[in-house]
C-alpha cells in the first residue's frame, strides 16, 4: 500500500482537477496559500463526503454524481451565490440569458452538471483507480467523516459572507437548501449497482476515450456556443438531453462490469479537453487574471494520466480487478 493516504489524494486532486485544471484558478491564484486552503478544504472535503456517503451506501456512479450535484448546488447557490447573483463576474452573457424570477437557470444548470462530473466524480474514480485495493474500504472514519462535513459547512458560511455583498432573497435561497437535499434524498434511494453486468465494455478504451471527450466538448458546445442561437429553454432541454445521454451510457457501461482500463480512457477523454486547452490560456488577452503556467499544468496531468494509465494496463494484463 501507498503511504499517501488516497483521502489526502482526493482533498488535493478535486480542487486541482475542477479549479487549476479547468483555469478557473490559473496556478498564481491557485497556490496562493490561503486561496489553495479555501479550495482545498471547499472541494476536497466535497469530494471525500460524496465518495464515503456513496460507499456507505452500497451505491455506484448514479449516486456520486447526484451527490455531486447537491455539492455543485452547496458550493454555487449557498456559498458563492452565483445562481442568483445577476452581476456574478463568470457569468458572461449567461448573467441575462436565462434568467428568471431571480435566478440565473441556465447557469446553474451548467454548474450543477459541471461540479458533479468534474468536481467529484472524476476525482473520486482517478483516485479509486490509482489505488485499487482500497476501493471498497472507508477512507476516513465516522469521526473524520463528520469532520469534513463541518469543514465544508465553514467554508460555505464564511464564503456567504466574505465573497460579495449580493445577498440572495430568501424564497430562491430556500429553494436551493431544497435542491440540495432532493438531491441528496435521490443518491441515497437509487438502487444499488451491486451485482449488475453491462454489455458496452465489449467496445475497445479507445471508444471510452473518444466518448468522454466528446460528451466534454457537447457540454461546452451547449452551454456557451448555443446561447447564441437558441432560447435558454432550447439550452436547458439540450443539457438535459445530455445528462439523460451520458446516464444512459454509464447504466450499459455498468459500471461494476467494466475493467479499470476502460474506466480510465472515459475519464481520461473528459480530461483531454482541459488538457488542451490549458497552454491556450496563456494566449488569451483578455483574461482579467494571469494564466501564467496554465501549459506546465495541462503537462503535469497529461504526464499524470499516462503513468497511472501505464499503472493500470500493467495490472489488467493479469487480473482484471472489479471497478468501484
Amino acid at each position: 500500500r501507498s503511504k499517501i493516504p488516497p483521502a489526502l489524494v482526493l482533498f488535493l486532486l478535486s480542487p486541482a482537477v475542477a479549479e487549476l485544471l479547468s483555469g478557473s484558478a490559473p496556478p498564481l491564484e491557485f497556490f496562493n496559500p490561503l486561496g489553495f486552503v479555501i479550495l482545498a478544504s471547499l472541494y476536497g472535503s466535497g469530494a471525500i463526503l460524496a465518495r464515503e456517503l456513496a460507499l456507505r451506501w452500497r451505491k455506484g456512479y448514479l449516486s456520486l454524481l447526484l451527490l455531486g450535484a447537491a455539492y455543485g448546488v452547496i458550493e454555487e447557490g449557498l456559498m458563492v451565490k452565483s445562481f442568483f447573483d445577476p452581476a456574478w463576474p463568470d457569468l458572461g452573457v449567461l448573467g441575462v440569458f436565462g434568467r428568471w424570477m431571480g435566478i440565473n437557470w441556465v447557469w446553474a444548470e451548467m454548474l450543477i452538471i459541471y461540479h458533479a462530473v468534474f468536481s467529484i466524480a472524476i476525482p473520486v474514480l482517478l483516485v479509486e483507480l490509482a489505488y485499487p485495493s482500497q476501493r471498497r474500504e472507508r477512507w476516513v472514519g465516522s469521526r473524520g467523516l463528520g469532520g469534513f462535513a463541518i469543514l465544508l459547512a465553514g467554508v460555505v458560511f464564511l464564503g456567504y459572507f466574505a465573497m460579495t455583498l449580493y445577498r440572495p432573497p430568501l424564497p430562491q435561497y430556500f429553494s436551493a437548501v431544497t435542491l440540495v437535499i432532493f438531491f441528496i434524498f435521490l443518491a441515497w434511494k437509487v438502487p444499488s449497482e451491486d451485482g449488475r453486468q453491462g454489455s458496452a465494455n465489449s467496445r475497445g478504451p479507445a471508444s471510452f476515450f473518444a466518448t468522454g471527450l466528446l460528451g466534454t466538448i457537447g457540454f461546452f458546445i451547449v452551454f456557451w456556443v448555443l446561447p447564441n442561437l437558441l432560447s435558454p429553454l432550447g439550452v436547458m432541454l439540450l443539457g438535459g438531453f445530455l445528462v439523460f445521454g451520458f446516464a444512459r451510457f454509464l447504466k450499459r457501461l455498468k459500471l461494476k462490469g467494466c475493467d479499470d482500463l476502460h474506466q480510465f480512457a472515459l475519464i481520461s477523454g473528459g480530461l483531454a479537453f482541459f488538457i488542451f486547452l490549458a497552454p491556450l490560456q496563456e494566449l488569451d488577452k483578455t483574461r482579467t487574471d494571469n494564466p501564467w503556467g496554465m501549459g506546465l499544468v495541462g503537462l503535469a496531468f497529461l504526464v499524470g494520466l499516462l503513468l497511472l494509465g501505464w499503472r493500470i494496463r500493467r495490472r489488467t494484463r493479469f487480473t482484471r480487478i472489479p471497478s468501484a
